[in-house]
């Protein structure tokens, strides 16, 4: 029907808070359009041109920096939280560390293996477990442990021959002053003598004699190890100056066997225990001796000197190696570690 609208009229929606408000509806027509200040005619639907025109504000992604200082607080144009930057690994670093990592690793292992091996050098210094206990063996070891009554040598004679020896004499321990020659003494100064221990020993003929000594000492075990090598260096058992002296008992048939009744002996310094053991040897009738020799040329096969017929050398040789291992017997449960 003529004036009677026939479109519906919608009901306008309410904005939603914080939307843009819609824009204004066109003018009626036949009436002049004035633009607003800074605002832009329509355009036809299909003449869009979304390009930016000319004049027109830059977007804000567009928007030129702002800079410090220009009358604006500055705003940092990225919200998102800055990583650390990791840098950049330089291999020849990598491989020195590397490398540094492997040495240290080595001279630990190194260190360690060697102390295990050879006790280190702290363990080398200090004295082995026992050594202060075996050394106080001269006063708390019973004599006959120290010194048997009898002692058995099996093949300890010329061409294997076995031996017993019996025991004549014990002296009373006492320093190493007059009991050694001065020259032997001063040998064993580096290692000092706490006390000297004898005995003298007849064989089964009763036609020779032998004095045995422990010479128990104040050093520790490199000092003991420095002696033994000066004495294996240096041939200082050959040596007819550094010979034992003898302890001739009264009243026994030891009693002649004097300085000048010496034939053979042996000298032995121990490192196992603080003690240099020795012994020396002589005929039981008190003959002289022009001509001594030392055990281990007194032994030697086709050797054809007085001691040597005799079988003076393995007498020294074969007394000296019994009482030392009944010491080493006797000191084993001091020196040897706790299991």
């Amino acid at each position: 029907m003529p004036g009677v609208e026939t479109t519906a009229r919608l009901r306008p929606v309410p904005a939603a808070p914080g939307a843009l408000p819609p824009e204004a509806p066109p003018p009626p027509a036949g009436l002049p359009v004035t633009p607003l200040p800074g605002s832009t005619r329509r355009r036809p639907v299909g003449a869009v041109d979304l390009g930016p025109q000319p004049g027109a504000p830059r977007p804000a992604q567009f928007a030129a920096p702002r800079h410090w200082g220009a009358g604006v607080p500055e705003t940092p144009a990225e919200t998102t939280t800055r990583l650390r930057p990791v840098r950049t690994r330089r291999p020849a670093r990598v491989v020195a560390a590397a490398a540094c990592l492997v040495l240290g690793v080595g001279l630990i292992g190194g260190a360690v293996t060697g102390s295990w091996l050879t006790g280190g050098a702290d363990a080398e210094a200090a004295a082995p477990t026992g050594y202060a206990e075996a050394r106080g063996l001269w006063h708390s070891a019973p004599v006959d442990t120290l010194f048997p009554p009898k002692i058995k040598g099996d093949g300890a004679g010329p061409g294997g021959a076995d031996r017993v020896w019996t025991r004549v004499a014990v002296a009373p321990d006492s320093g190493c002053a007059k009991a050694l020659d001065p020259l032997l003494l001063k040998a064993l100064q580096p290692v000092g003598c706490l006390r000297l221990l004898r005995a003298t020993y007849t064989d089964a003929t009763t036609s020779s004699v032998t004095t045995v000594g422990m010479i128990f000492t104040e050093a520790d075990a490199p000092a003991m190890k420095a002696l033994r090598a000066r004495f294996i260096n240096e041939v200082l058992t050959d040596r007819a100056d550094l010979m034992p002296r003898t302890y001739p008992a009264k009243g026994t048939v030891a009693a002649g066997f004097g300085d000048r009744q010496r034939a053979s002996w042996t000298v032995s310094v121990l490192t196992d225990v603080p003690v240099v053991v020795y012994a020396v040897s002589g005929f039981a009738d008190g003959r002289t001796v022009a001509d001594p020799q030392p055990a281990s040329r007194a032994t030697t096969a086709g050797a054809t000197n007085a001691p040597a017929e005799a079988g003076l050398g393995h007498e020294a040789e074969g007394i000296a190696e019994q009482v030392e291992r009944g010491l080493r017997r006797t000191a084993r449960p001091a020196t040897e570690p706790p299991r």
